[in-house]
Formats: structure tokens, sequence, C-alpha cells
């Protein structure tokens, strides 16, 4: 791998693992999509495809949705069962959340490779396809949790089945309508994100027990979002795709830039950081009244300015790498600034991982000024099962490996819990 696909490939996961880290402070669908939207455009911005330029909200709206899709999982009790202090329920634990990672990055990956790959003489029909992944949902939800009562989290929601539904039937209309390499692209990008969410976990119980005073649970969350990104990035420039993308109508690139600007933020604006989930959060501070009042109305004009400077610069005819980059930049920034204000800046507080954010942008944007061509010189079509076949099975000895390490290193942690 040369330089430039290697920095190229940094700056995907880097910033797919900030905003992943950051989406620990809102979660939920529209954290999740929020993130998603940020991978995507980090990607856009280092592929140096001048007609990727050009739908590059398309894209990051496409991504938006099937990273926020998955993020209606219930993963805590996971969490908790790879914590466990014996070997069947640690592997069950660190199993499960390779799966749900998996699936976080067979939707986000594939939607977001469909995008990539649909072209004037093959368009993705969304509304077709988006009506089969909804029917494909229920279905396996229905027949696997209400009729089978095969249970991953019990007591909570069993939504991973209707997001593994929801899946076969992304995968199966790219079989069938040969897009081949954004079926390559979905599986890498769920092996990547599977893995970091899984070895994530690890991270967090190692931390733990060596007793390193910082967010573990946000190391975690960062690493799913690392894995998951450096495997779309490598997933993309490792693939072959046509050379010429469609032009978007301009109505088509306002709609995505309400929708990733004003839609996502405003829900999160809703669910996280309006006053009186404020003064929830700030529960325990006296005089909370004003920081809570300072945090809302800060987040609410931040947010605004945000989408209007989106807005405007959506405006433009033709979009070129500087407004790729705007985009991305503005859109991880935002959400940077809010995870302080969600934190309780307000209120004097301020965590450690929020201020690494910081550094991961300037990072980011230093890595950027190194940017070259990333994609390799022998690109392939398909999927190849046999070499993911190789890939999975690597994942999940490694999988062992750490459940067994995990359980020899302690013996008892709070928030652990057994599933047998």
């Amino acid at each position: 791998m040369k330089k430039n696909q290697t920095i190229a490939i940094l700056v995907v996961g880097m910033s797919l693992g900030t905003a992943w880290a950051a989406r620990g402070n809102f979660g939920h669908e529209q954290g999740a999509a929020w993130a998603g939207g940020i991978g995507a455009l980090a990607l856009i911005f280092v592929s140096q495809r001048k007609d990727w330029y050009k739908k590059t909200l398309l894209i990051a709206l496409s991504s938006a949705f099937g990273w926020g899709a998955t993020g209606m999982i219930s993963y805590g009790i996971v969490v908790g069962y790879g914590r466990s202090d014996n070997f069947p329920n640690t592997l069950y634990g660190l199993l499960m959340l390779f799966v749900i990672g998996g699936l976080f990055g067979l939707l986000g990956g594939g939607l977001t490779g469909l995008s990539l790959e649909s072209s004037e003489g093959k368009k993705v029909q969304w509304p077709g396809l988006l009506a089969q992944m909804i029917a494909g949902g229920l279905l396996v939800y229905g027949l696997l949790v209400k009729q089978l009562e095969i249970l991953m989290t019990p007591p909570r929601n069993e939504t991973w089945a209707i997001c593994l539904g929801a899946s076969m039937a992304m995968m199966w209309y790219m079989a069938r309508k040969s897009y081949t390499s954004a079926l390559r692209l979905a599986f890498i990008t769920g092996l990547g994100a599977g893995f970091g969410f899984a070895f994530g976990n690890f991270l967090q119980t190692l931390g733990n027990v060596l007793e390193i005073k910082f967010n573990m649970w946000n190391v975690m969350e960062y690493s799913i979002g690392f894995f998951g990104g450096t495997a779309l990035a490598y997933g993309v420039f490792s693939s072959t795709w046509p050379k010429d993308s469609p032009v978007p109508e301009k109505w088509e690139s306002k709609l995505a830039c309400i929708a990733l600007f004003a839609i996502i933020p405003f829900i999160v604006f809703k669910e996280s950081l309006q006053y009186s989930v404020m003064l929830r959060k700030l529960d325990g501070i006296s005089n909370k009244d004003m920081p809570a009042l300072a945090s809302s109305l800060f987040a609410s004009a931040t947010l605004i300015i945000g989408a209007v400077a989106a807005w405007l610069r959506t405006k433009k005819i033709g979009v070129e790498k500087k407004d790729a980059a705007f985009y991305f930049i503005l859109l991880l920034s935002l959400y940077i600034a809010i995870s302080y204000v969600s934190g309780g800046i307000f209120a004097g507080l301020a965590q450690l991982n929020t201020h690494l954010y910081v550094v991961n942008l300037l990072v980011i944007l230093f890595l950027a000024n190194r940017l070259g061509q990333p994609f390799f010189e022998n690109r392939v079509a398909g999927p190849y099962p046999q070499r993911l076949f190789f890939i999975l099975l690597l994942a999940v000895t490694v999988i062992i490996a750490l459940s067994i390490i995990s359980v020899n290193i302690h013996g008892g942690l709070n928030g652990a819990h057994d599933r047998f």
C-alpha cells in the first residue's frame, strides 16, 4: 500500500472514529446518521474523483441513512456479556457485538457503495430498494424473533433482526442487479465495523481492569468507527467504479443538504440538547438553570448557523473538492462543538475524550494537506467470497483469543452480565 493510499484511508478511519465517539453523547438513530454522513463526506473529500464531488451530499445522505438505520439496535446488555468473567458468556458477547457492528457496516457501506456505483446506464431504483429492505426487515424479524424466538438481547429490543432482514434484501438487490463493487464494499465494511466493535469491547474491559482514568466506553465507540471507516475506505479505493457518475438535479442536492444539516441536527437537538434535557443532564449541579439555558441556546444557534452556511454553499453552481472539504469540516466541527455542549461545558464540565475529538480533527486537517491519488492500481469488481471467508475466519479466531484473554485478566466487573 502506498503512502497516498495509507493517508487517505487513515483520514476516513479517523473521521468516522471521531464522529462515532461523538455519537456517544447522543446515541440512537439520529446520532449514528450524523456520524455516517461525516464518514462519507471524508471519503468523497479524499477520493480525488471530480464526478463524485458533484453528488457529495447525496452520497453522504445514503451513508447517513445506512449507518443511522442500525442505530435502532440495542447493544448495552451485549457489551455486558463481553465483560463477563466466564468464557461462554464473554465469547457470546464479543461475537454478538461482531454481528451488530457487522450490520452497521453492511448497511452503511452497502448504501454508500450503491450511491457510488449508480450510473446513467444503471441507476439504483431507490424507492423500490427501500421498499424491499423494509419488507425484508419485517419478514426476518417476524420469523426469527416472533416465530422462532431467537433472542440476542433479552429483555431489550431485538431490532437487530430488522436490520439483518434489511441487509439481506439489500444484498439480494445488489446481486440481482450486478452491483458487484457495492456488494464487495458492504461485506468489507461489515467485517471492519464488526471487528472494531468486538475489539473495542475488549479494550474497554482491559482499560477498566488497568483502572485507566478515561471514558473507556468512548474508546469502544471510537474503535467501531475507526475500523469501520478504514474498511470503508479500503473497500472503495480497491474496487472498480463507473468512470462517470450522473450529475444530480439541483433539488436533489438541496434536499440532501436539508436532511444532513437541518433535519438530523434538529432531531439531535430535540432529543439531547433542548433546555429540559440539559436540565436533566446537569442534575446535581447547583444553579443549573442558567448553564442549561446557555447550553440550549448556544447549541441551537450553532446548528442554525451551520445549516445556513451549508445551504448557501449548496446554492452554488457545481461542486468541487473545496466544497466537499467545506461540508466535511463543517459537519464534523458541528458535531464536536455540540458534544462539548452536551457534556456540560457551560457548567464548567469538559471531559478529556471530548478534547481528543479536537486533536483528531487537527490531525485530520494536517493529513489532508498531504493527500494524493488514493486508488489502488489493481482494483477488483467482485466480492471474491473465498477471500472474504478467510478474513471472516481470521476475525472470529482473533475474537476467540480476545475472549480467552479477557476472562483471565479479571474476576468480575461492574456492568457484567451473563446470558447463559
